[in-house]
């Protein structure tokens, strides 16, 4: 394989396996920061080695042996100049136990949790509340969503100065305060699951949507997210919202394969071919559906998405949707969790269901309010009301707005062309 060739597979392959690898070397060394640090110096050495040595057979289990035994010498050193034997033994066990769970494909007996994913431990571990919530999911979406700080600043709306900062001060915090890497019991668990099913959800948003690059999606992440719900729904399957978020998940995924056009280009949910969506996964997802909704308490905010989701699944047309029970269950929603983002939606939702002038109405608010200020999903739904109400060339204005504020040249080239299909700019705007 040509060198550039053997690079683009590893960055490729880096993008897999860069959770598990941090999780199983902060696991060791107990600082997950530590472990993001040995994780790159390994990908540096690979990206050095494998264009002249070639692809080792197991490029993944390189990777993942090569991390624990840099991990592991890093435990000898420290020792050493500590002048601290026992510590020096502690690591040699640790060598121990990473070669049998790595013979034992992490046999959960071997481990001292009731989880065996050494990407769960790192998401509950960088979730601990000694960190602020907003630094628990930005530094879970860098260290194991593999997210930029752009990405993550784009999520939340937030400069990326200010997600940068927050990232650093986490990593510190956790060191500081020697947070193991490792799943919590009872209550401790129950505490963190709120930011770790924010996390788990960010994830699959960045696979079903891709903030940045040249692909509309990134189905590994999706793929990773959905995993990790069903690992969480397994462990905790009399927590709705666990339930929610996996139905949410696995009924989004099943429209995969319709979102994309033969060339890679974008097909919107509404011009979709539905006999590829995958019927297995719609099962699924409303299988687990009924589970959350069969719980005792009010629904949370995974399962009304969820049961929005499953409006969309159940239609065998795009013109048999259901808006107006949509609407209302977007009411329910901007009540229980509130933001902007929801009420966006649900103007697309209200529009649907009563008319574009009634979803243009939330839409002015948002507008006047600035608080999606810098968001391309703002503009591209106020052009596709402004496009139905006849408006097309403010419309158009408006698509080419939101194409300029997107990252993604997929996204991009959409609104672009939804621009050119609403005619030409008026003489006097040329």
């Amino acid at each position: 394989m040509p060198p550039d060739d053997t690079a683009r597979s590893l960055v490729a392959l880096w993008h897999l396996e860069a959770a598990r690898v941090i999780g199983r070397v902060a696991r060791i060394v107990r600082d997950v920061g530590l472990a993001e640090d040995i994780a790159q110096d390994v990908l540096v050495t690979a990206l050095e080695r494998w264009p002249v040595d070639g692809l080792p057979a197991n490029p993944a289990a390189w990777l993942m042996t090569a991390a624990s035994h840099r991990a592991l010498d890093h435990l000898r050193h420290t020792a050493m100049a500590a002048g601290k034997e026992g510590a020096i033994g502690h690591a040699l066990d640790f060598a121990h136990q990473a070669a049998a769970d790595d013979a034992a494909e992490r046999i959960d007996a071997a481990l001292d949790d009731p989880v065996g994913d050494d990407v769960l431990r790192l998401i509950f571990t960088a979730c601990h509340p000694v960190l602020p919530p907003e630094a628990r999911c930005a530094l879970t979406l860098k260290v194991m969503g593999g997210l930029s700080t752009t990405e993550i600043a784009r999520a939340y709306l937030k400069p990326e100065a200010t997600i940068a900062q927050r990232i650093v001060r986490a990593k510190r915090s956790l060191a500081a305060a020697r947070v193991p890497c490792e799943v919590p019991r009872g209550a401790e668990l129950v505490a963190r699951l709120d930011s770790v099913l924010e996390v788990i959800y960010l994830i699959f948003n960045e696979g079903y949507a891709a903030t940045a690059g040249e692909d509309w999606m990134r189905p590994a992440l999706a793929e990773e997210a959905q995993r990790l719900g069903r690992v969480l729904a397994g462990l905790l399957p009399a927590q709705g919202e666990v339930l929610g978020l996996l139905a949410l998940m696995e009924i989004q995924a099943s429209r995969f394969a319709a979102r994309l056009a033969p060339d890679g280009s974008p097909v919107l949910l509404m011009e979709q071919d539905r006999s590829r969506w995958d019927r297995l996964l719609i099962r699924r997802g409303l299988d687990a559906l009924n589970r959350a909704e069969a719980l005792p308490g009010p629904l949370g905010p995974y399962t009304v998405q969820a049961a929005i989701a499953a409006c969309h699944a159940r239609a065998a047309r795009a013109a048999d949707t259901d808006w107006t029970h949509i609407a209302a269950l977007y009411d329910v929603l901007a009540r229980i969790a509130p933001s902007p983002v929801v009420r966006l939606n649900q103007a697309v939702a209200v529009g649907m269901a009563f008319g574009p002038e009634a979803g243009l109405e939330i839409v002015e608010h948002l507008h006047s309010e600035g608080s999606l200020d810098g968001y391309p999903l703002l503009p591209a739904v106020r052009g596709d009301l402004l496009s139905r109400l006849g408006h097309h060339a403010e419309a158009r204005a408006e698509f080419l707005r939101a194409a300029g504020l997107t990252r993604n040249a997929r996204e991009r080239a959409l609104l672009q062309a939804r621009a050119e299909a609403c005619g030409p700019l008026p003489r006097e705007a040329r």
